[in-house]
C-alpha cells in the first residue's frame, strides 16, 4: 500500500474489541503471542530462538507491538517494523485460536494499517504465505493492499 487513501477500513461493531500499543516492552509478550497465534499455522521462523534473541528483537527501536483485547482478554496482536527503505512492515499479525472466525481480523488489520501510516512511511507492506490463515490474502486485499511480488519455493 503506497498511500493511506488506499485503505478500506473495517471496524468491529462489538465494543468489547479494542487494540492498544504495548508501550511497556516485554519480549515474553512478543514470544508468547508468536507461539500462540502461529501454532495453528505452523509458523516456524522464530521457533528455535533463544530468550536472548527474543529480548534483542523486542527491544529493536523500529519495532512496535500492539495487542488486541476482547473484554480485557488478549485476543491477538500485531508487530510493526520500520524497514530500511522508509517503509513499515506488518511483521506479524494474527488472532488467538479462540478468536479466529469472530469477525475481528478485518478490524485488527485496519488498526495495523492505520498505525503503520502514523509512522509516516513511504509504504506499508506485509508478507503472507501458505503458513497463514487461508483468508489472510483476501483480508489484506479487502483492506486495499495490492500484491507486489509472488515467490514460489
Amino acid at each position: 500500500m503506497c498511500s493511506s487513501d488506499q485503505l478500506r477500513p473495517k471496524r468491529s461493531a462489538d465494543a468489547g474489541f479494542q487494540v492498544c500499543e504495548k508501550r511497556d516492552r516485554d519480549w515474553r509478550f512478543n514470544r508468547d503471542l508468536y507461539f500462540a497465534v502461529g501454532e495453528m499455522w505452523s509458523w516456524i521462523d522464530k521457533r528455535p530462538w533463544t530468550d536472548e534473541q527474543w529480548q534483542e528483537y523486542a527491544l529493536e527501536p523500529g519495532l512496535r507491538t500492539y495487542a488486541a483485547y476482547y473484554d480485557n482478554t488478549v485476543a491477538g496482536y500485531y508487530e510493526l517494523r520500520r524497514d530500511h527503505e522508509d517503509g513499515v512492515e506488518i511483521a506479524y499479525f494474527g488472532l488467538l485460536p479462540e478468536f479466529v472466525g469472530c469477525g475481528f481480523g478485518g478490524a485488527l488489520l485496519t488498526s495495523a494499517i492505520e498505525q503503520a501510516w502514523r509512522m509516516s512511511p513511504s509504504r506499508v507492506w506485509v508478507h503472507t504465505c501458505n503458513r497463514d490463515h487461508p483468508q489472510a490474502l483476501a483480508n489484506y486485499q479487502a483492506r486495499g493492499m495490492k500484491i507486489y511480488k509472488v515467490e514460489e519455493k
